[in-house]
């Protein structure tokens, strides 16, 4: 238990200025990699067909593949779906004379050659083009929505330069998260987005336990520097961070293994967004705020002239 107790006194904001350009370098690769590689755009973004069917046995990749470049699909991606035998065929947007109906009998036709047994199709789903393109915009703006409102809250219950801090970490964290989305092209999706949006919720939690810590700290500790009392805050808050993280993970890391295809994607961008929300809540809100010169006078409390006289009995 003495273990547990013991309060750390790492000295985290010596290394502010190296953590910062470290930052921002990985923040630029994001960026390249979204400029020149781009995202990986699912279906619910680009319009298509989804088709998922059911093997009586597990088939090779590379045979589904064959039949529907004989068919004419070779524009068709072709993924495992769970299980071995589950298969998921998506393709892009044809033209406008070939019906739903139509395109869809035609891939099932092309999986059904050389197959013994029949083939279960489990689902069709197709996504509209002006569709694709709607969502992309809602989502963006979803995003951008987010960020205002955790401004407006964080000014208002804290100060000016927390709010700068606090947003400057969540566009490091969607940025560089979306960076390493885009260099291993994993598929962006709408659950892509809900995780996104979650990754902004968990770490401005984080971002916010340590602000308040800070601003508790800061009244508390008058005679050290700001660079002391942040670092000081920064320790009484870790082991809570760190377990909160961890335990986190671990879940994630289940759902990364175990969940599945469907949210193969979901989990690997929470993954991803919890590390590096972790590090931006330590090493970029914090940062920030020093750098914007935050004081103890930014957060004494101004007594109203006459408290005191109404303060007495």
């Amino acid at each position: 238990m003495k273990i547990l107790n013991r309060k750390t006194q790492l000295d985290f904001m010596t290394h502010r200025k190296v953590a910062l350009t470290l930052s921002i370098i990985v923040m630029v690769l994001s960026i390249a990699s979204l400029v020149v590689r781009g995202l990986n755009f699912g279906l619910d973004f680009t319009g298509g067909m989804l088709i998922e069917v059911s093997y009586p046995s597990a088939p090779k990749i590379a045979d589904v593949r064959a039949h529907l470049n004989d068919a004419g699909l070779d524009d068709a991606v072709v993924q495992t779906f769970g299980a071995a035998s589950d298969i998921v065929v998506r393709i892009p947007p044809r033209s406008e004379e070939e019906s739903d109906a139509e395109l869809s009998t035609l891939v099932l036709n092309a999986l059904q050659v050389g197959v013994e047994g029949e083939i279960i199709m489990r689902r069709v789903e197709f996504v509209g083009p002006q569709v694709g393109d709607e969502l992309a915009e809602q989502g963006i703006l979803a995003v951008v929505y987010a960020m205002i409102g955790i401004f407006l809250y964080v000014m208002f219950r804290f100060q000016w330069r927390f709010s700068v801090g606090a947003v400057a970490a969540l566009i490091h964290d969607v940025t560089i998260s979306m960076g390493i989305l885009s260099a291993v092209q994993i598929e962006f999706d709408l659950t892509v987005v809900a995780a996104l949006l979650a990754v902004i919720g968990y770490s401005l939690n984080d971002t916010i336990v340590l602000f308040d810590r800070i601003r508790e700290n800061f009244p508390r500790l008058r005679k050290k520097s700001p660079i002391d009392v942040v670092n000081t805050s920064i320790n009484e808050t870790l082991s809570r961070t760190l377990m909160t993280s961890m335990t986190t993970l671990l879940v994630l890391a289940a759902l990364f293994i175990f969940g599945g295809e469907i949210i193969h994607s979901f989990a690997f961008t929470l993954i991803v967004g919890v590390m590096v929300g972790t590090y931006s809540s330590i090493y970029i809100a914090s940062t920030v705020l020093l750098q914007l010169g935050v004081s103890k006078f930014d957060l004494l409390q101004v007594e109203k002239e006459g408290a005191a006289v109404d303060a007495r009995p």
